[in-house]
């Protein structure tokens, strides 16, 4: 079934949809490694769940500790969907309509449009498909 754009769009504006699980990491102190292991720990629980997707806060790295997390997370990725742990990844910048990814997600789980960082071009998150 195909997303009526129009629908979706006026449905955020009166949030009605309700937005996406969401690991903060930046709200910790987080080590590299501890990190790791909670968006691991997360994607589990996305899978027991039945979720859709997941957004990763991570931050971009203009203080230091959001950089590592945010390299070491794009290797492990990389990792896990090759693997087969996760069907994809993408980050914040492609997180929009427009986007064929982001799109794809959307069409299994109309109820994560409403999320708030949806077309904000944030380059701190990452939304992984579960």
């Amino acid at each position: 079934m195909k997303i009526n754009h129009y629908i979706l769009i006026f449905l955020t504006f009166f949030d009605i949809i309700f937005p996406m699980k969401t690991l903060n990491l930046e709200q910790g102190n987080y080590t590299v490694d501890h990190a790791l292991i909670m968006v691991e720990i997360e994607i589990e629980n996305a899978k027991r769940e039945g979720i859709v997707a997941i957004k990763i806060v991570h931050g971009y790295g203009s203080h230091g500790v959001g950089g590592a997390i945010l390299l070491a997370l794009r290797k492990k990725l990389l990792q896990w969907k090759r693997s087969g742990f996760i069907k994809d990844y993408f980050f914040g910048d492609k997180w929009n309509l427009f986007d064929r990814d982001a799109k794809r997600i959307l069409e299994r789980d109309k109820s994560i449009f409403g999320d708030k960082d949806f077309y904000t071009n944030n380059p701190g998150i990452t939304i992984i498909e579960i």
